[in-house]
């Protein structure tokens, strides 16, 4: 499955599977969690497939499930912790994929992604040959990494490894000068690049004139236009709305198709 969006779930709580019930529903068909209870409520994405399942009709195939392995330093360790934090990196990353497994009750991931690199890259690559390992006995699909803006760390694992990375999520927003050298290995190595704080970051893109113009030849919000601008990009876009509408304003992202002649103003705007 080729998202153009992604329906993120960080900082949802205990309203998480409602709103993945009303995203689905809108029209979302991937769903980005992590098994990491400080931000997420990955049990509970679970909690909502199953009602999609059991009175929607919609069957495992028709979704597209990511998490994410996240290291000691990203968890609360006053929580459950979804692993043994004494143990080797491999045994925690093989602990957190059977929690995901069991808290989305399915026998796949689509996409299994590091939540970001570990302290050193000696572990960083022995997490990602896990991946790897969980690649070739079909239990993941796709592998990437969240969190990285070196790109000669995501080569440096290709090459170390032989397996390359697939996903890269990001933080795409005016601090890191919208992770340009990210997105263009990204479009290079064929990987998908998806973006984070992609509105929320981007106030200045969010006011500029050209973004304005897109909006207005399409009827549609400025933010819709942001979006729009990041998938002609080559970027999929998480969107972590809680709002119905703006949920399917999101959605029909993908189909507004004037004012494409902007975007050069607003690709030389962000990267020069």
């Amino acid at each position: 499955m080729n998202a153009k969006i992604i329906y993120g779930t960080a900082w949802k709580k205990e309203r998480t599977s409602a709103l993945v019930l009303s995203a689905v529903l809108a029209g979302f068909r991937a769903i980005d969690t992590a098994c990491q209870p400080k931000h997420y409520r990955e049990d509970l994405v679970g909690e909502a497939l199953q009602i999609l399942y059991g009175e929607h009709g919609y069957k495992r195939e028709d979704l597209y499930l990511q998490t994410k392995f996240t290291p000691v330093g990203g968890q609360d360790v006053s929580q459950p912790l979804p692993y043994d934090p004494s143990s080797t990196v491999e045994e925690q990353i093989r602990s957190s994929l059977a929690t995901s497994l069991r808290h989305l009750r399915t026998t796949y991931i689509d996409s299994y992604i590091l939540h970001s690199p570990l302290e050193t890259y000696p572990e960083t690559l022995k997490a990602w040959r896990v991946l790897v390992s969980f690649q070739d006995e079909g239990r993941v699909r796709a592998i990437g990494l969240s969190n990285t803006y070196d790109p000669t760390i995501l080569s440096r694992l290709g090459k170390d490894s032989g397996r390359g990375v697939e996903v890269v999520q990001n933080r795409w927003y005016e601090r890191n000068g919208w992770d340009r050298r990210t997105v263009e290995w990204c479009r290079t190595h064929g990987a998908q690049y998806q973006s984070f704080w992609t509105l929320t970051g981007s106030p200045s893109l969010l006011a500029h004139s050209a973004t304005d113009v897109i909006a207005k030849v399409n009827g549609c919000t400025p933010p819709q236009a942001v979006y729009r601008f990041a998938q002609s990009l080559g970027i999929t876009p998480l969107s972590g709305t809680t709002d119905e509408a703006h949920m399917r304003e999101d959605l029909a992202v993908e189909k507004l198709s004037k004012g494409d002649e902007h975007f050069d103003t607003l690709t030389k705007f962000i990267w020069g």
